[in-house]
Protein backbone atom coordinates (compact mmCIF):
# COMPACT_ATOMS: atom_id res chain seq x y z
CA UNK A 1 0.00 0.00 0.00
CA UNK A 2 1.16 3.45 -0.54
CA UNK A 3 2.25 5.97 2.05
CA UNK A 4 -0.12 8.46 2.91
CA UNK A 5 1.03 11.49 1.38
CA UNK A 6 1.07 14.50 4.45
CA UNK A 7 2.21 17.23 2.00
CA UNK A 8 0.13 17.18 -0.61
CA UNK A 9 0.41 21.19 -0.99
CA UNK A 10 2.62 23.84 -1.85
CA UNK A 11 5.90 23.54 -0.03
CA UNK A 12 8.35 26.72 -0.24
CA UNK A 13 12.29 26.95 -0.06
CA UNK A 14 14.19 30.63 -0.21
CA UNK A 15 17.78 31.46 0.37
CA UNK A 16 19.02 34.25 -0.58
CA UNK A 17 23.22 35.20 -0.12
CA UNK A 18 24.84 38.47 0.85
CA UNK A 19 28.15 39.86 1.63
CA UNK A 20 28.84 41.44 5.14
CA UNK A 21 32.43 42.25 5.84
CA UNK A 22 33.61 40.62 2.96
CA UNK A 23 31.97 37.32 4.16
CA UNK A 24 29.08 35.11 2.98
CA UNK A 25 26.29 35.07 5.12
CA UNK A 26 22.42 34.01 4.81
CA UNK A 27 20.74 37.03 4.86
CA UNK A 28 17.44 35.63 4.41
CA UNK A 29 15.89 31.61 4.54
CA UNK A 30 12.66 30.98 4.75
CA UNK A 31 11.13 26.94 4.70
CA UNK A 32 7.44 25.32 5.21
CA UNK A 33 7.39 21.78 5.69
CA UNK A 34 8.95 19.12 4.82
CA UNK A 35 11.56 21.09 3.36
CA UNK A 36 14.40 22.75 5.78
CA UNK A 37 17.80 23.54 6.18
CA UNK A 38 20.61 23.03 7.71
CA UNK A 39 22.95 25.88 9.66
CA UNK A 40 25.35 26.59 7.13
CA UNK A 41 28.68 25.71 7.45
CA UNK A 42 31.78 27.84 5.28
CA UNK A 43 34.41 25.64 3.15
CA UNK A 44 37.52 27.25 2.44
CA UNK A 45 36.39 30.57 4.99
CA UNK A 46 34.07 31.84 1.61
CA UNK A 47 32.27 29.49 0.16
CA UNK A 48 29.30 28.91 2.25
CA UNK A 49 27.42 25.92 1.89
CA UNK A 50 23.59 25.50 2.68
CA UNK A 51 22.08 21.76 2.50
CA UNK A 52 18.58 21.17 2.11
CA UNK A 53 16.75 18.72 3.98
CA UNK A 54 13.43 17.11 3.78
CA UNK A 55 11.20 15.30 6.59
CA UNK A 56 9.63 13.85 3.77
CA UNK A 57 10.74 10.16 2.89
CA UNK A 58 9.84 11.25 -0.92
CA UNK A 59 7.87 13.06 -3.09
CA UNK A 60 4.65 12.08 -3.80
CA UNK A 61 1.15 12.69 -5.97
CA UNK A 62 -0.31 16.29 -5.80
CA UNK A 63 3.26 17.37 -4.02
CA UNK A 64 4.43 21.12 -5.13
CA UNK A 65 7.71 22.91 -4.68
CA UNK A 66 8.46 26.08 -5.15
CA UNK A 67 12.31 27.21 -4.20
CA UNK A 68 13.71 30.46 -5.01
CA UNK A 69 17.82 30.63 -4.47
CA UNK A 70 19.79 34.07 -5.15
CA UNK A 71 23.67 34.72 -4.63
CA UNK A 72 23.33 38.43 -4.52
CA UNK A 73 26.61 40.26 -5.88
CA UNK A 74 29.86 39.47 -4.40
CA UNK A 75 28.68 36.01 -2.55
CA UNK A 76 29.52 32.85 -2.89
CA UNK A 77 27.30 29.85 -2.31
CA UNK A 78 27.28 26.25 -2.42
CA UNK A 79 23.06 24.77 -2.25
CA UNK A 80 22.98 20.49 -2.37
CA UNK A 81 20.99 18.03 -0.45
CA UNK A 82 21.40 15.45 2.24
CA UNK A 83 19.84 12.47 0.69
CA UNK A 84 19.17 11.00 -2.61
CA UNK A 85 15.67 12.53 -4.17
CA UNK A 86 13.01 9.70 -3.98
CA UNK A 87 9.72 10.16 -6.58
CA UNK A 88 7.25 7.58 -4.77
CA UNK A 89 4.76 5.68 -6.75
CA UNK A 90 1.59 7.05 -8.05
CA UNK A 91 -1.97 5.88 -8.74
CA UNK A 92 -2.73 8.88 -10.67
CA UNK A 93 -1.13 12.71 -10.95
CA UNK A 94 2.28 13.94 -10.19
CA UNK A 95 4.78 15.95 -7.84
CA UNK A 96 6.23 18.96 -9.39
CA UNK A 97 8.56 21.24 -8.05
CA UNK A 98 9.50 25.04 -10.10
CA UNK A 99 13.05 26.41 -9.31
CA UNK A 100 14.38 30.28 -9.75
CA UNK A 101 17.97 30.86 -9.15
CA UNK A 102 19.50 34.59 -9.55
CA UNK A 103 23.30 34.91 -9.67
CA UNK A 104 24.38 38.81 -8.77
CA UNK A 105 27.36 40.10 -10.64
CA UNK A 106 30.77 38.57 -9.38
CA UNK A 107 29.01 36.24 -7.62
CA UNK A 108 29.40 32.19 -7.52
CA UNK A 109 26.80 29.65 -6.82
CA UNK A 110 27.35 25.95 -7.23
CA UNK A 111 23.78 24.32 -6.95
CA UNK A 112 24.36 20.53 -6.80
CA UNK A 113 21.68 18.66 -4.91
CA UNK A 114 22.10 14.56 -4.79
CA UNK A 115 21.03 12.39 -7.36
CA UNK A 116 17.25 11.50 -8.38
CA UNK A 117 15.06 8.45 -7.81
CA UNK A 118 12.06 7.92 -9.76
CA UNK A 119 10.60 4.22 -8.22
CA UNK A 120 7.94 2.24 -10.36
CA UNK A 121 4.97 4.13 -11.46
CA UNK A 122 6.12 8.03 -10.60
CA UNK A 123 5.14 11.07 -12.36
CA UNK A 124 7.63 14.11 -11.64
CA UNK A 125 7.97 17.23 -13.65
CA UNK A 126 10.21 20.47 -13.15
CA UNK A 127 10.61 23.63 -14.40
CA UNK A 128 14.58 25.49 -13.73
CA UNK A 129 15.16 29.23 -14.45
CA UNK A 130 18.67 30.45 -13.71
CA UNK A 131 19.21 34.34 -14.48
CA UNK A 132 23.11 35.39 -14.10
CA UNK A 133 22.73 39.13 -14.19
CA UNK A 134 25.77 39.34 -15.95
CA UNK A 135 29.37 37.58 -17.28
CA UNK A 136 30.90 38.19 -14.16
CA UNK A 137 27.88 35.87 -12.36
CA UNK A 138 29.54 32.03 -12.24
CA UNK A 139 27.41 29.30 -12.08
CA UNK A 140 27.62 25.47 -11.63
CA UNK A 141 24.78 23.05 -12.04
CA UNK A 142 24.76 19.34 -11.59
CA UNK A 143 22.09 17.50 -12.40
CA UNK A 144 22.09 13.30 -12.16
CA UNK A 145 19.01 10.69 -12.67
CA UNK A 146 18.77 7.20 -12.47
CA UNK A 147 16.36 4.66 -14.29
CA UNK A 148 14.50 4.18 -11.34
CA UNK A 149 15.16 1.31 -8.00
CA UNK A 150 17.27 -0.80 -10.70
CA UNK A 151 18.54 -3.54 -8.00
CA UNK A 152 14.42 -4.11 -7.40
CA UNK A 153 13.94 -4.80 -11.28
CA UNK A 154 12.10 -1.16 -11.56
CA UNK A 155 14.66 -0.19 -14.31
CA UNK A 156 12.59 3.15 -16.51
CA UNK A 157 8.93 1.87 -15.42
CA UNK A 158 7.98 5.09 -14.06
CA UNK A 159 5.21 6.77 -15.66
CA UNK A 160 7.32 10.13 -16.62
CA UNK A 161 10.03 12.17 -15.58
CA UNK A 162 10.43 15.91 -17.55
CA UNK A 163 12.27 18.75 -16.73
CA UNK A 164 12.52 22.20 -18.37
CA UNK A 165 15.90 24.42 -17.56
CA UNK A 166 16.68 27.67 -18.76
CA UNK A 167 19.75 29.52 -18.08
CA UNK A 168 19.90 33.10 -19.01
CA UNK A 169 22.80 35.55 -19.02
CA UNK A 170 22.34 39.60 -19.50
CA UNK A 171 18.51 38.28 -20.39
CA UNK A 172 19.89 36.22 -23.23
CA UNK A 173 18.84 32.24 -23.11
CA UNK A 174 22.32 30.60 -23.72
CA UNK A 175 20.99 27.01 -22.57
CA UNK A 176 17.69 25.11 -22.59
CA UNK A 177 17.42 21.64 -21.70
CA UNK A 178 13.88 20.14 -22.32
CA UNK A 179 13.89 16.49 -20.92
CA UNK A 180 10.70 14.36 -21.08
CA UNK A 181 11.43 10.55 -20.40
CA UNK A 182 8.44 8.77 -21.16
CA UNK A 183 9.29 5.45 -21.22
CA UNK A 184 5.49 3.97 -22.70
CA UNK A 185 6.42 5.86 -25.60
CA UNK A 186 10.38 5.87 -25.48
CA UNK A 187 12.83 3.01 -25.43
CA UNK A 188 14.98 4.81 -22.98
CA UNK A 189 17.87 2.15 -23.65
CA UNK A 190 18.23 3.30 -27.05
CA UNK A 191 21.14 5.44 -28.08
CA UNK A 192 20.65 9.06 -27.83
CA UNK A 193 19.06 8.22 -24.66
CA UNK A 194 20.26 6.28 -21.69
CA UNK A 195 22.20 4.03 -24.04
CA UNK A 196 22.30 1.14 -21.82
CA UNK A 197 23.48 2.60 -18.68
CA UNK A 198 21.13 2.91 -15.81
CA UNK A 199 22.42 6.57 -14.54
CA UNK A 200 22.81 9.66 -16.35
CA UNK A 201 24.81 13.40 -15.15
CA UNK A 202 24.27 16.90 -16.76
CA UNK A 203 26.52 19.76 -15.68
CA UNK A 204 26.28 23.09 -16.90
CA UNK A 205 29.37 25.57 -15.90
CA UNK A 206 28.49 29.50 -16.53
CA UNK A 207 31.45 32.52 -16.54
CA UNK A 208 34.39 30.44 -15.78
CA UNK A 209 36.16 30.98 -18.68
CA UNK A 210 37.83 27.25 -18.79
CA UNK A 211 40.33 26.52 -21.40
CA UNK A 212 40.29 24.08 -24.25
CA UNK A 213 43.09 22.56 -22.31
CA UNK A 214 40.52 22.03 -19.53
CA UNK A 215 38.66 20.39 -21.95
CA UNK A 216 40.85 18.11 -22.72
CA UNK A 217 41.63 17.13 -19.61
CA UNK A 218 38.43 15.97 -18.77
CA UNK A 219 38.15 13.96 -21.71
CA UNK A 220 41.19 12.30 -20.63
CA UNK A 221 39.96 11.74 -17.29
CA UNK A 222 36.31 10.35 -18.75
CA UNK A 223 38.22 8.01 -20.86
CA UNK A 224 39.92 6.60 -18.12
CA UNK A 225 37.40 5.83 -15.76
CA UNK A 226 35.77 2.28 -16.07
CA UNK A 227 31.97 1.53 -17.28
CA UNK A 228 31.50 5.49 -17.82
CA UNK A 229 30.62 6.90 -21.21
CA UNK A 230 31.04 10.51 -21.45
CA UNK A 231 31.70 13.67 -23.13
CA UNK A 232 32.18 17.14 -22.74
CA UNK A 233 31.07 20.92 -25.65
CA UNK A 234 31.74 24.42 -25.12
CA UNK A 235 28.14 25.87 -26.17
CA UNK A 236 27.64 28.66 -28.49
CA UNK A 237 28.12 31.38 -25.29
CA UNK A 238 31.31 29.44 -24.68
CA UNK A 239 30.38 27.78 -21.36
CA UNK A 240 30.55 24.40 -20.53
CA UNK A 241 27.96 21.22 -20.82
CA UNK A 242 29.47 17.40 -19.49
CA UNK A 243 27.50 14.91 -20.21
CA UNK A 244 28.32 11.55 -18.45
CA UNK A 245 26.41 7.84 -18.31
CA UNK A 246 26.99 5.16 -15.80
CA UNK A 247 25.57 2.43 -14.01
CA UNK A 248 26.45 4.05 -10.12
CA UNK A 249 24.80 7.15 -8.70
CA UNK A 250 28.19 7.04 -6.40
CA UNK A 251 30.69 7.61 -9.33
CA UNK A 252 28.73 10.16 -11.12
CA UNK A 253 28.75 12.15 -7.67
CA UNK A 254 32.48 11.58 -7.49
CA UNK A 255 33.26 12.99 -11.65
CA UNK A 256 30.84 15.81 -10.89
CA UNK A 257 32.32 16.44 -7.31
CA UNK A 258 35.77 16.53 -8.28
CA UNK A 259 35.24 18.77 -11.44
CA UNK A 260 33.15 20.95 -9.12
CA UNK A 261 35.91 20.98 -6.10
CA UNK A 262 38.67 22.03 -8.78
CA UNK A 263 36.48 25.47 -9.40
CA UNK A 264 35.23 26.35 -6.05
CA UNK A 265 39.29 26.29 -4.65
CA UNK A 266 39.96 28.56 -7.03
CA UNK A 267 37.03 31.36 -6.16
Amino acid sequence: MDMENKFGRTTELKIVANVVQGRTILEESFFTAPLKIMNPFYRNNKIMQVMQLSASAALMAGDMQKIFIEAKEGSCLEFTSQSYEKIHRMEDGEARRDTRIIVGKAAFLSYNPLPVIPFKGSAFQSSTEVVLEDKNSRFIMCDIISCGRYARGERFQYRYYKSLINIYVNQKLIYRDNTNFIPDLFDLEQIGLFEGYSHVANMVICNLNLSDDFMEKIRIQLEDIPKVSGGITRLESGDILIKVFGNNAQILEEICCKITREHIEEI
